[in-house]
C-alpha cells in the first residue's frame, strides 16, 4: 500500500481490467505510465493491443512507414515509437501548415524530423497540388 493507504490498482485488479484502464491513455501518457513502476511496466509492455491501437491511428498518416516497419518484424510498440513524432510533423507539413512561411526562422522547432526521401516526396507532391 502506498501513501494514504491506497493500493496499486494493477496489483489488485485482473490484468484485463488494468489493460482496459491503460487503453484510455494517449501515447505520451502510456509511455509515462510504463515507467511509473515495475508492475505497470510489465502490464503495459506485454500488451500488444495497447500499442497496436495507437499504431493504427498513426498509420492514417504514415501507412508506408508503418507497413514497412511491421513487415521488417518490429513490434507494435517499436513501430509506434519509430513513427509517432514523424506522423505529427508529417501531418502538419501535408496539411499545408508550412506552405507560406516567410523564412526558415518562422518554422517552429519541432517542424523538422528525420524523414526518408519517400516521405519528403509525399510532402512535395502535396505542396505542388496546392
Amino acid at each position: 500500500r502506498g501513501a494514504g493507504g491506497s493500493a496499486d490498482f494493477v496489483a489488485v485488479l485482473p490484468p484485463e481490467v488494468s489493460s482496459q484502464i491503460f487503453s484510455g491513455l494517449d501515447v505520451e501518457s502510456l509511455c509515462h505510465a510504463s515507467v511509473t513502476c515495475k508492475g505497470w511496466h510489465r502490464v503495459i509492455e506485454s500488451n500488444d493491443r495497447l500499442w497496436r491501437h495507437h499504431c493504427l491511428t498513426v498509420r492514417a498518416v504514415c501507412q508506408r512507414e508503418i507497413d514497412c516497419d511491421r513487415g521488417s518484424g518490429y513490434s507494435w510498440k517499436i513501430t509506434l515509437l519509430r513513427n509517432y513524432w514523424k506522423s505529427k510533423v508529417k501531418q502538419e507539413w501535408l496539411s499545408g501548415k508550412y506552405s507560406n512561411i516567410p523564412s526558415q526562422n518562422s518554422l517552429p522547432e519541432k517542424s523538422m524530423y528525420p524523414m526518408d526521401v519517400d516521405t519528403w516526396g509525399e510532402i512535395l507532391e502535396a505542396e505542388l497540388e496546392r
